[in-house]
């Protein structure tokens, strides 16, 4: 089954030519999520082929522009082209706010239902789930309320090994090894045991998305052994005290949390329109961690089963 995640934009608050803000959609199975929506999103989508109507779960991190202006006009598309299948939309509380206060200035009436869950960016909690992912809030440091999101796959079920099946079960009671269950006889005594005709399934994989921050290194402990891990990085490590002051991350910040955490790979963004070569952003976090890669745009990231 799919595990990917794409890159929409990677930039941090200021416009930067050829460089948009912060936007990424993970796929899982047959299910896309939209993680944060700044400017420019919804034409960033076309580019990549991702088709706006399969987003129907959306994640805002924070209420700064870079991160969610693009929300609107997206909402509005859907609504323009006939959606009417319900989008699911997490974020911190005044989204809701903003959001009704533009659709009543512009009398924009959707065409679907937009259902709205605030959550509370102070707290590690779950706060959404289907049947591909669990997603729980991961406490940000920044400005502003903040949250980031980790995505974890729901659990695999075992596999049937065909050479320990005992001959002659009925459809019924496969299809019960098949779901993870004992096969019990007419009298409800235990027939074939699960554990016995199965072997391990594959490990869930995930990914945590870390938006806007100060270093937190008690954050490692939330996302240990993650397999694939964004971290903002908006300055290299000699603009350690203007990262402080605005309540960012340095690239070396970010290595350092991933190997803190023992992630199985390192992505870094929202990096500031400062820096028109990202390389040297690269090779910092590099020196700490191992592998690492540069969130930029079009960039896309599969996990492997």
């Amino acid at each position: 089954m799919e595990f990917e995640l794409k890159i929409l934009g990677s930039a941090s608050a200021t416009p930067f030519l050829n460089r948009h803000q912060t936007a990424q959609v993970l796929t899982v199975g047959t299910h896309s999520y939209l993680i944060d929506c700044g400017e420019g999103t919804q034409r960033r989508l076309m580019e990549h082929k991702v088709r706006h109507q399969r987003l129907s779960t959306m994640f805002i991190s924070h209420l700064h522009g870079d991160h969610f202006f693009g929300l609107f006009g997206l909402l509005g598309t859907m609504h323009l082209q006939g959606r009417t299948e319900p989008v699911h939309l997490f974020g911190p509380a005044g989204l809701d706010e903003v959001l009704t206060t533009q659709f009543r200035h512009s009398h924009t009436q959707l065409s679907f239902p937009l259902e709205f869950t605030a959550v509370d960016p102070e707290q590690h909690a779950l706060v959404y789930q289907d049947r591909y992912v669990t997603v729980h809030t991961l406490p940000m440091r920044h400005r502003i309320p903040c949250c980031g999101y980790l995505f974890r796959e729901q659990p695999k079920r075992r596999h049937l090994d065909k050479a320990r099946l005992p001959t002659g079960l009925t459809p019924a009671q496969y299809q019960a090894l098949v779901q993870g269950d004992d096969v019990l006889d007419a009298h409800g005594q235990l027939l074939v045991r699960n554990l016995d005709v199965t072997t391990a399934p594959k490990p869930s994989r995930s990914y945590a998305f870390c938006s806007d921050t100060l270093y937190t290194e008690s954050l490692s402990a939330l996302v240990q052994g993650v397999d694939l891990l964004y971290h903002e990085a908006t300055f290299l490590d000699d603009m350690r005290e203007r990262a402080l002051t605005t309540h960012h991350s340095t690239a070396r910040q970010a290595g350092l949390l991933a190997r803190k955490a023992q992630a199985k790979q390192l992505l870094i963004g929202h990096f500031s329109s400062r820096y028109r070569d990202l390389e040297p952003l690269l090779r910092e976090a590099q020196a700490v961690f191992e592998p690492v890669a540069l969130a930029v745009e079009g960039l896309v990231v599969s996990v492997a089963e």
